[in-house]
């Protein structure tokens, strides 16, 4: 006696799932589901970047103090390369550049940190993504976030040399807190978007320190961009002033030194810093987003 026909017979594999309420493995959920998702996932993304901030020296002899040592040993180099033999500093007495120079340094090493651990944020971490289920997004956002709190521990030695050099705290610093707030949001985009190229492309960061190191040229770092090219055509200094890498330098140079006044600053420069900041945290989470399903599928 024959077994009576299933009542499945003839549906499709995307008919049965629909029938039976199944959803395909690792499927991109609406962005609203998706934030939802990456908000109960906060106290991971927490722990995640904590704990790879306290692994990140576990294995040098002097541990955390390498995350000040770093950003001043590259200041110290740059200041005896461009600020001594290149002459760099025309404009600026020796107590206002060598400030200049180290809050440029800290505040673009917090920008390129989050780009370069953003690139191998899930190429870097394929058995994690393979093996549990969560939003990706969880991982660029905790690699920025480690870098956010790797510059605030450093913090206390980029005022210590400010200090020393007799910009005093003042009202002004309070503005430090909405420029790390817009700073965190421009670098958490970069860093989602450079986590999807790098995920596709692993050989990206081989490429990016060279990009990253054009980009520091390129931003002012080391040498105040308008009397530098004040013999360039305007337009020219006017791009880099306006990238965002030298925006939130100038912002946090703004606040911190003294003699560093609004005339260095580039005209609507806080509505820049803004847009700047809304663009790439928007674009950079949407443009990671759409690609959710193909990460860690080789």
């Amino acid at each position: 006696m024959s077994a009576p026909p299933s009542p499945d017979e003839g549906l499709t594999a995307a008919q049965l799932a629909a029938k039976y309420g199944l959803a395909v493995s690792g499927a991109r959920p609406p962005v609203r589901e998706y934030v939802r998702q990456l908000w109960g996932r906060r106290h991971f993304i927490l722990a995640f970047s904590r704990a790879k901030l306290t692994a990140q020296y576990s294995q040098a002899k002097l541990g955390q103090l390498w995350q000040v040592a770093t950003p001043l040993l590259n200041a110290f180099v740059y200041f005896m390369i461009f600020g001594v033999l290149l002459n760099a500093s025309r404009g600026m007495s020796k107590d206002v550049y060598i400030p200049f120079l180290v809050t440029g340094v800290f505040v673009f090493t917090f920008t390129q940190s989050s780009v370069m651990s953003g690139v191998r944020a899930i190429s870097g971490n394929l058995g994690l993504v393979r093996a549990l289920h969560f939003p990706r997004a969880s991982l660029p956002i905790s690699f920025a976030l480690q870098q956010l709190q790797q510059l605030l521990s450093s913090m206390l030695v980029l005022f210590a040399v400010v200090i020393g050099f007799g910009s005093y705290p003042d009202a002004s610093w309070l503005l430090i807190v909405p420029v790390l707030v817009l700073q965190f949001c421009f670098n958490t985009g970069l860093a989602l978007m450079f986590a999807r190229a790098g995920a596709k492309t692993p050989d990206l960061a081989q490429l990016m320190p060279f990009v990253m190191r054009t980009w520091m040229y390129a931003s002012g770092v080391m040498f105040s961009i308008p009397v530098f090219l004040a013999d360039k055509p305007q337009w020219v200094a006017n791009v880099l002033q306006w990238n965002p890498a030298a925006i939130y330098m100038d912002l946090m140079r703004f606040a911190l030194i003294d003699q560093y006044g609004a005339e260095n600053l580039p005209e609507h420069v806080w509505a820049v810093a803004g847009g700047w900041a809304l663009l790439f945290a928007v674009g950079g989470f949407l443009y990671f987003w759409k690609a959710e399903e193909r990460y860690g599928r080789g």
